[in-house]
């Protein structure tokens, strides 16, 4: 990367860099036991393998639209069918695929300047962000859905760097969300962050307390929330 770019940014990229390697030494792995290991269902409800790893391909170049001013998806309707219609496909093919989007969202990374990182980007839905923003996004998607695999990487296994952060940016989105009560989120080392829908008039947080990577493993869905404590029942989160 340009010596000029965006630090933060800069080191991020590396961290995913690092997180899509291992991503790509499991799917060579897989690829060890047939196409039909990728056509058995991922940890995903709904979804094989070959859906996950095709999305996971369609998204890196969906952020490589984004950093170039690109509508992130054609529509909503285009990428559901490209995901369906890539799924299907064998097991060095789909590595392939894989391989090729994150080697292309990478170099795209690596050209942006100071004043690209600093831009403001549109994702889907009309969500904005920072493009400095993007590597942990991708790293969120390249994380979560190598736990998805389900090829051994499990939530425990995330690290926790990666973790401390998602904490956080899984807390953001569910900030706010009507769905979702009053929560205040506590790790065991003293660090707390509030999600949820806003307490209700007399109405208290309900706490949560756990690790960074037990409270990713719940928000995020890949656990029912094993390794937490709470003063009330858990809720049921909304998918992401």
């Amino acid at each position: 990367m340009d010596s000029s770019a965006h630090p933060d940014a800069r080191a991020e990229t590396r961290v995913l860099e690092e997180a899509t390697d291992r991503l790509l030494a499991a799917v060579g792995k897989l690829g060890h036991l047939g196409d039909r290991a990728v056509a058995e269902p991922s940890l995903l409800p709904g979804w094989t393998r070959g859906h996950l790893l095709t999305h996971l391909s369609r998204n890196a170049d969906a952020l490589v639209n984004v950093l170039q001013g690109r509508p992130m998806y054609v529509s909503g309707e285009a990428r559901e069918a490209d995901i369906n219609a890539g799924a299907p496909r064998g097991a060095a093919e789909q590595l392939a695929d894989l391989r090729a989007s994150s080697d292309r969202l990478r170099s795209v990374m690596e050209s942006l300047t100071d004043e690209q990182w600093n831009a403001t980007v549109e994702l889907r839905n009309g969500v904005t962000d920072s493009a400095s923003a993007i590597p942990f996004r991708r790293l969120v998607e390249v994380e979560l859905h190598h736990v998805d695999l389900g090829v051994g990487y499990s939530v425990d296994e995330l690290p926790g760097a990666f973790t401390d952060r998602a904490v956080e940016y899984l807390a953001r989105r569910f900030s706010g969300h009507a769905d979702v009560p009053a929560l205040e989120l506590r790790a065991e080392d003293g660090r707390s962050w509030t999600t949820g829908g806003g307490p209700a008039a007399g109405v208290s947080r309900r706490i949560v307390v756990g690790t960074p990577g037990a409270l990713v493993g719940w928000l995020s869905g890949r656990t029912t929330g094993s390794g937490l404590t709470a003063d009330a029942p858990l809720p049921a989160l909304p998918p992401l």
